[in-house]
């Protein structure tokens, strides 16, 4: 089971004694402003929960597997999440 964003901006209205509309607000800045960090190639640490960083990845051989021709899968950068130990405590 997983929670969806618009049950993430239910339960944020919710507890924070916030409209739907204005948890949508604030939900949508916090992801805006992680994607927007993380493209300057900037970590965001959330103290407690854990952090976005951006990982590269080395270039690597690779296999269609329509055709079976290996090919060479291009280095890049990949977002990452490494829980807090209080988020890890918490899932335990």
């Amino acid at each position: 089971m997983s929670v969806t964003k618009k049950e993430l901006t239910e339960i944020v209205a919710k507890k924070a004694n916030l409209t739907n509309k204005a948890s949508k607000e604030v939900i949508r800045v916090i992801l805006n402003t992680i994607r927007d960090s993380l493209k300057r190639n900037e970590k965001v640490v959330l103290t407690g929960f854990g952090t976005f960083s951006l990982r590269s990845r080395k270039p690597r051989k690779g296999r269609n597997p329509k055709t079976g021709a290996t090919i060479t899968i291009p280095a890049r950068r990949a977002p990452g999440f490494t829980p807090g130990k209080s988020l890890k405590k918490a899932v335990r």
